[in-house]
């Protein structure tokens, strides 16, 4: 969990914000010497780098593309020292979880894995065939592809230096999928996870395999073509690194994503994860107070030229 928790916290990559947090996870229940009891987890994550003052000429203003407005209209009030309850903060507790339920998922042989494909204009041409997690995570963009992320890393300085941000894609992977998972109409694997990914700051967009671009396509392209192979079938039981195969349906392709009718279809899953621009930019932006005047804000503080490495 800690090792997980190191990859997200602020300052772990130069392109990101100059706050910096340790981000050291203390377990209030739940956790005994490193296994858990079955009892409910709580832990707590403290703020060692938090600076309120930073957020003082804010208390008054709106920011462009925060959620100030939305929030000080339903609740009556907000806190101006950051996002709230809206701030990105929250997704480290979402990394601690996460870091769980990826021990879990590997009991059962399945393996999820992530990596930065767009950033701006700037983009990864082909996914790449094999990642190797180490290596994506020593380069600081989280791509991996060296060229690319080069080329990724020279955009993001340059629009922080001209005050600006960027936005980027995720994309990411899931192997060893079973056939089946998912429920039929309200509970479909792909809304659980579209659900799940736009819940996350900053998400605008969401996609599964071919996502929009099948939008553009004729059935005789978009469909996978079902071909007679093998599937690997997992089995707690085995020793260490044995598996199983038998005979299954299979696709050519795999423009669906790995589902299909909302159930995963044992393919691997693809999907991508699209962030806007951080809203926070250091240029001037038009804006009201709340006395609903029309004023300029010209932000200051540590904020991240782009979330995605």
């Amino acid at each position: 969990v800690q090792q997980e928790l190191d990859r997200r916290r602020p300052g772990s990559t130069p392109l990101g914000t100059a706050r910096k947090e340790s981000d050291r996870v203390e377990w209030l229940s739940g956790i005994l010497d490193g296994t858990t009891l079955g009892t409910p987890i709580a832990f707590l994550l403290r703020n060692t780098d938090a600076r309120s003052g930073d957020y003082d000429h804010l208390k008054d203003v709106y920011r462009p593309g925060h959620a100030d407005m939305t929030w000080e209209e339903k609740y009556g009030i907000r806190d101006h020292r950051g996002g709230g309850r809206a701030s990105a903060r929250e997704t480290a507790c979402r990394v601690v979880g996460g870091a769980i339920a990826r021990q879990l998922l590997a009991r059962q042989g399945i393996a999820v894995q992530a990596y930065v494909s767009r950033v701006g204009g700037v983009a990864l041409e082909q996914p790449p065939e094999r990642l190797r997690f180490q290596d994506l995570w020593n380069d600081p963009v989280r791509c991996p592809d060296p060229a690319t992320s080069a080329r990724m890393a020279a955009l993001i300085e340059q629009v922080r230096s001209e005050g600006d941000s960027i936005g980027g894609v995720v994309s990411g992977i899931a192997t060893g999928m079973p056939v089946g998972l998912g429920e039929p109409v309200f509970d479909k694997l792909d809304g659980e996870l579209a659900r799940a990914m736009l819940s996350i700051n900053a998400v605008k967009g969401f996609q599964l395999g071919n996502g929009f671009r099948a939008a553009t396509l004729r059935g005789s392209e978009n469909n996978d073509a079902f071909v007679p192979g093998y599937r690997q079938v997992h089995h707690t039981g085995l020793p260490e690194g044995a598996r199983i195969e038998r005979p299954a349906v299979r696709t050519e392709t795999n423009r669906s994503g790995g589902t299909l009718g909302g159930l995963s279809s044992g393919e691997d899953l693809l999907f991508d994860v699209a962030f806007k621009p951080p809203s926070t930019i250091a240029r001037p932006q038009r804006t009201v107070d709340q006395n609903w005047q029309a004023v300029t804000l010209e932000a200051s503080g540590r904020h991240d030229p782009c979330v995605v490495p």
